[in-house]
């Protein structure tokens, strides 16, 4: 079973970014898609971002096409999500997550906050 830990979130003005990175251990990185999901005070947990084991396909939520870049490195087990021109709604706690195909992550990390303030 892969462990997940993601680094990267803080507080930063509206439009600003951040890089949010997710560590993977203790299983074959390259074996699994992974995703960032985040949720909101009050929220349902809601897919931000996704991307094939080898990086060849992502796909993004509407509220983060254009402005989010979601990327991996294998040789560094690490998945990134690049954020720029952060919005006060990016506020939320983003969560690294891994699994077996494209649409089920069943493997996730501990999140990160992400604040955005106006």
């Amino acid at each position: 079973q892969v462990h997940l830990v993601e680094s990267g979130g803080g507080s930063v003005q509206a439009g600003g970014s951040l890089r949010l990175s997710c560590a993977a251990s203790g299983g074959i990185f390259s074996n699994y898609f992974m995703a960032w999901y985040r949720q909101a005070p009050g929220k349902q947990r809601e897919l931000v971002a996704h991307i094939t084991t080898d990086g060849g396909t992502t796909n993004y939520a509407d509220s983060a096409k254009g402005r989010f870049a979601i990327s991996r490195d294998n040789a560094k087990n690490t998945v990134y999500l690049q954020m720029n021109s952060l919005k006060p709604e990016d506020t939320a706690v983003y969560y690294c997550a891994a699994g077996p195909n494209f649409y089920v992550y069943n493997t996730w990390g501990q999140g990160t906050q992400v604040t955005v303030s106006s």
